[in-house]
């Protein structure tokens, strides 16, 4: 997908259509301080990238096809497709996030496979909004967690050791969010992540999830699906002590710690009642915590 806005220019059109979402609005540090300072920059590529892709995928003013077509066409110009001469204004222009992202990506020599799984997964939520059980979702996890944790590990140049466990704590955060936004995914659209298997067996359908709290059977769901969630914080906890960059093992440690604040925040807050989250004194503890425990 490519286009043009008429005039002497001929400027091209951003396919990214970017929700004005940041770093800042995540649970989580992104390219934090204790990231190695030359590679934070990419980091923020990578962000970037993702976060405009799970723009066009979130974006209800968008067509499944339309959003399919724009996110092929991010993954076109990740892999080096053009609107003109290569090096020209217009080389890519029309996905700024992806033209970047493969800037970095020859920068670093790291694989395109990452952000090509992430588009995997944003296709997917283009057109489906409905999870079978949680094998279904964790698979959805796959792509659109993992290669997260994966991308920042390869920069770094840790070994795939680190991959099971960096996959369970990218697993755990998406799912953390799932719960968080589940009110919002299914009012505004009509995508639920929560097993349809766990809603089956606790004799509601996913219209529990338009209430204005929880009911004790969702709240059964969610519990369920929290016990879940610790199992895969549980695995995560070996992670930092795999990885052998300082900046990273501590940032990691920090969010396994968040992590964990957050599951036990929603344990006891309704996420249809309003969204839970985390404070600044979450935040501010867990890097404490986290750092300390690593330095010793």
């Amino acid at each position: 997908m490519t286009a043009h806005v008429a005039g002497a220019s001929a400027a091209p059109v951003n396919v990214e259509a970017p929700s004005g979402k940041g770093r800042g609005d995540e649970n989580f540090p992104v390219g934090s301080w204790l990231i190695r300072r030359d590679l934070r920059v990419h980091v923020h590529a990578f962000y970037r990238f993702a976060r405009n892709a799970d723009d066009i995928a979130d974006n209800p003013a968008l067509g499944a096809d339309d959003k399919l077509c724009r996110l092929d066409r991010m993954a076109a110009v990740l892999d080096g497709a053009t609107n003109g001469a290569p090096g020209g204004d217009d080389w890519g222009g029309d996905a700024p996030a992806a033209a970047a992202m493969r800037a970095s990506l020859a920068a670093t020599g790291t694989t395109a496979q990452h952000c090509h799984d992430v588009l995997r997964a944003f296709r997917l939520d283009a057109v489906k909004g409905r999870y079978r059980d949680w094998d279904d979702l964790i698979e959805y996890c796959r792509y659109s967690a993992a290669p997260v944790g994966r991308q920042l590990l390869d920069l770094h140049g840790e070994t795939r050791d680190t991959w099971p466990a960096s996959d369970a704590l990218c697993a755990a955060l998406q799912v953390l969010n799932h719960l968080q936004d589940c009110a919002d995914d299914y009012r505004a659209l009509d995508r639920v992540y929560l097993p349809l298997a766990d809603l089956d067996a606790a004799g509601i359908g996913v219209e529990a999830l338009a209430e204005p709290v929880a009911s004790p059977a969702l709240r059964r769901v969610l519990d369920s699906l929290l016990d879940r969630t610790d199992g895969l914080i549980a695995t995560a906890r070996f992670l930092p002590s795999g990885v052998r960059a300082r900046g990273l093992r501590w940032e990691s440690a920090v969010i396994v710690g968040l992590a964990g604040r957050l599951a036990r925040r929603l344990r006891r807050g309704d996420p249809l009642a309003g969204r839970v989250k985390l404070g600044k004194s979450d935040v501010a503890s867990s890097f404490l915590t986290g750092i300390l425990a690593r330095h010793r």
